[in-house]
């Protein structure tokens, strides 16, 4: 038995939902095609160019290709549409799919060097097999106060005054020439290497009056917050840097200075740095022409450390070395120069010279003995007789004729 619902009015093409669903529809079917001809855009321009290549062949021999084409009309039509594709789908390629701009390559003299892999300037660990230089990138503006003209106290001017001249050689280097390790130079009871870390932490925390066991380092190579905690595995997370590098000093000047002056140096609070781990075995035994710290705020600071510290120890740079500073100190030509507590009383003393060898004084002859006998047989049982005139033991009584012997007979 047929049932007696009536069936459902067809829906309303008219009705608002049923455009508003289509143009939807639309909608997504064009961006999914935007987006297809987006991915496929490399692909498409391809086979553009290669259509339009085919229809040029064709049009200009002649012949018909491997698309055969029908007449020449047609495979101009093909040669314009293939063109006009290409151009299209080449431009949604290069919004697609971007390329990365090309960096013009630095001049010559001044493209950052990668030093050699050299010990860590930190005793507490041992330096890794090669550093990568993590130096500027950017080019430095042209300066606009040159080092003669800079005023007086400041890095710059100082700058002016080093001398520069070539890298001497390595040969001799060593880091017991630059004498004991952290040795309490300032003479307060602690050694330097706490003494910088209770300088440079903050928070610290001792253990008796000397020992740093904790702190906070607000590190000045990378502006990082780092925290110091003593112990083996610990450590060297916070390392204390020599701003001038023992090596870099060695062939810049150092080598010139006494064992005491170069113990000095490496000891010299000017020259040390609390500063993170990783960063000083980056720096190794870098110049201001091979390594620059990556916290850009603190580079002003730091080559007029460096700066600072040449000029207490008399030491020199190198022509790239000076160019460097130059730039840096361009931008800060107010950073003031630095002063040493302890160079120049190190640098006032000189080491005492050797005592020349001394010869052994000769023998003295010996006096003669005061021998005295009574007569001649005396002298005769001394085994004396004769007795001649100086022998010890002469006298005029034991030489009665006068002819300066005694005791004849």
């Amino acid at each position: 038995m047929s049932s007696l619902t009536p069936p459902p009015p067809p829906a309303d093409s008219s009705s608002p939902e049923v455009r508003r669903n289509r143009k939807l529809g639309w909608i997504v079917i064009g961006v999914a095609l935007i987006v297809a001809m987006l991915l496929l855009s490399q692909v498409i321009c391809a086979i553009a160019v290669g259509v339009a290549i085919t229809a040029g062949i064709s049009l200009g021999k002649k012949t018909p290709t491997f698309l055969r084409f029908r007449s020449p009309a047609s495979a101009s039509r093909a040669l314009v549409i293939a063109v006009v594709v290409a151009l299209v789908s080449g431009a949604m390629a290069n919004v697609a799919f971007p390329r990365e701009p090309e960096i013009a390559a630095a001049p010559a003299d001044e493209a950052p060097v990668a030093p050699p892999p050299h010990e860590a300037e930190d005793d507490t660990v041992p330096a890794t097999d090669e550093v990568t230089d993590t130096g500027p990138t950017t080019p430095t503006p042209t300066p606009t106060v040159a080092p003669e003209e800079a005023g007086a106290g400041t890095a710059l001017a100082a700058l002016a005054a080093l001398d520069v001249k070539g890298r001497a050689p390595k040969t001799g280097y060593d880091r017991d020439r630059f004498g004991q390790r952290w040795k309490d130079v300032d003479r307060n009871g602690c050694g330097t290497r706490d003494d910088i870390l209770a300088r440079d932490l903050a928070d610290v925390i001792k253990d008796g009056r000397c020992t740093v066991t904790s702190g906070i380092l607000d590190d000045p190579f990378t502006g990082q917050v780092i925290p110091f905690l003593r112990g083996q595995d610990t450590s060297a997370d916070v390392q204390i840097d020599h701003v001038v590098a023992l090596s870099d000093a060695w062939q810049k000047g150092a080598q010139q200075l006494t064992a005491h002056q170069r113990e000095v140096f490496a000891n010299d609070p000017l020259n040390l740095l609390a500063v993170d781990g990783s960063a000083n075995a980056q720096k190794s035994d870098g110049d201001a022409a091979t390594w620059l710290p990556k916290n850009k705020a603190f580079r002003c600071a730091y080559v007029a450390r460096q700066v600072s510290v040449k000029s207490a120890y008399a030491l020199w740079v190198t022509q790239a070395e000076y160019d460097a500073i130059v730039r840096v100190l361009s931008e800060c030509p107010d950073e003031p120069l630095l002063e040493s507590e302890l160079a120049a009383d190190a640098m006032a003393m000189e080491e005492a010279p050797e005592p020349a060898p001394t010869k052994e004084p000769e023998p003295q002859p010996k006096e003669p003995e005061m021998v005295f006998y009574a007569n001649c047989s005396e002298a005769k049982a001394a085994g004396a007789a004769p007795v001649h005139r100086g022998d010890p033991g002469y006298a005029s009584h034991l030489d009665r004729d006068g002819d300066g012997v005694g005791c004849e007979s």
